[in-house]
């Protein structure tokens, strides 16, 4: 195999005849190493070429149009995957929150007392500061009044109607029943029966947009199955301050009314035997 060696591939060499419409033609003759670096910086100098059209000019979007429109959709599905994922995370999230505050609220209201690490307990052992209605309210001074003279720390307090309507269920806790139902229609305003704290207000599965409220002497009112609140956790609200408008809310509605309990040390109480008119 001599001529595969490098002196034989060195002195090797190729003729080149074009082909043109002429009578004398010109033969060109050409190293076999000079033809290979022509051929390898043609090719060189196409490739450049070719990589600053595509960088430079609209023409990769032509040429690539298939595989760009596969990727965009790819992309875009993708994003819409990751939306929904951050979507569901936070209403788990959410959820959750409920639970755990709802779970919060329930055991609050069961105890006797109210424990000093609660996150509550600096508010909750705190007098609620009551005002009198400067809007000529009657029955707020005569209440004022009755509760200055006469009534003791120990005692019960007064209660006033969460809403305006007809009584449709009445308190039967030996059926399930802890509180009485309102039969109202939806958007009817609802009033804080006592003035207190507001420890719960959210969403819950069963009982739709439920608040709650602590009073003094371990008093807790609880409204459920509300169209929308209007007050938060923490707020302080006065007696007769409007909260919530009634609804229809939660799984375990039977129609447009204010289901309204009131509980005393963990216990359920008749509201009936407590609300004045």
């Amino acid at each position: 195999m001599k001529w595969l060696n490098f002196e034989t591939l060195k002195n090797a060499s190729f003729y080149f005849t074009p082909n043109l419409p002429v009578i004398a033609t010109k033969r060109y003759k050409f190293s076999l190493l000079r033809g290979l670096g022509i051929i390898a910086l043609y090719t060189l100098a196409s490739w450049l070429v070719l990589i600053l059209i595509l960088s430079l000019t609209p023409l990769k979007d032509t040429i690539f149009t298939i595989d760009n429109k596969e990727l965009i959709n790819q992309r875009e599905k993708i994003e819409k995957l990751q939306n929904r994922v951050l979507l569901l995370t936070q209403q788990l999230q959410e959820i959750s929150s409920v639970n755990e505050r709802m779970k919060y609220a329930i055991k609050l209201a069961q105890r006797d007392s109210i424990n000093p690490k609660d996150p509550l307990y600096d508010t909750l052992k705190q007098k609620i500061k009551k005002k009198i209605n400067i809007e000529g309210n009657i029955l707020f001074i005569v209440k004022d009044l009755y509760e200055k003279i006469f009534q003791d720390k120990n005692e019960k307090i007064l209660f006033f109607e969460p809403v305006q309507g007809i009584i449709t269920q009445f308190f039967e806790p030996s059926k399930g029943h802890m509180g009485i139902d309102y039969g109202v229609k939806v958007n009817t305003p609802v009033y804080a029966t006592a003035g207190g704290i507001v420890t719960f207000a959210d969403y819950t599965i069963d009982y739709g947009y439920t608040i709650i409220i602590q009073h003094s002497n371990n008093y807790t009112s609880i409204y459920k199955h509300c169209e929308s609140l209007l007050k938060r956790e923490r707020d302080v609200v006065l007696q007769g301050e409007l909260i919530a408008l009634s609804g229809n809310s939660g799984k375990k509605t039977t129609g447009p009314h204010l289901h309204f309990e009131i509980w005393k040390n963990g216990k359920p109480i008749n509201p009936q035997s407590l609300i004045i008119k």
